[in-house]
């Protein structure tokens, strides 16, 4: 599988975020497998690049009179296929929107067509010494214009 056209954002037609990632040695266990817990890793940047081709950064977030940052709340994870050192794989992003103060992905790990792992990942904003608090109004109508329309495939 080829990308899918990106516009100068890693955005394709539906709002899905696209990034690329080779497996490097240190991705794997000894069986030569992605170690399962890199696929966190692989999803976070993800996000965090979906979030900074948005237009939002985390530093910017930190440097608010009033510092805000993410944190995770839920992940799950299904793991299908296993990837090896040298594949290529795309994380796509799927923002999905807000739910009260939840921030809500979905993710999906593929190399070519063949679907690696999906992942269903919610978020909450904090304050930057850990409380709970409600998304900056901002953000929230900035990411509007970012969300998941649904077309594009189910997988």
């Amino acid at each position: 599988m080829s990308l899918p056209d990106l516009d100068d954002r890693n955005f394709d037609a539906d709002r899905q975020h696209w990034i690329t990632v080779r497996v490097y040695y240190e991705d794997t266990d000894f069986t030569g497998m992605v170690y399962h817990a890199n696929y966190l890793r692989f999803f976070e940047r993800g996000r965090s690049d979906h979030l900074r081709d948005a237009g939002i950064s985390h530093q910017s977030l930190l440097q608010r009179d009033d510092p805000a940052a993410f944190t995770l709340t839920r992940v799950e994870v299904d793991y299908r296929r296993p990837a090896k050192v040298d594949d290529l794989l795309h994380i796509r992003t799927r923002y999905i929107g807000m739910e009260g103060p939840r921030i809500r992905f979905s993710q999906t790990c593929l190399r070519g067509e063949e679907v690696i792992a999906e992942g269903e990942i919610t978020a909450v904003m904090i304050h930057a010494d850990g409380r709970l608090r409600r998304p900056i109004r901002e953000l929230v109508e900035h990411l509007e214009a970012f969300r998941w329309t649904g077309g594009g495939t189910a997988s």
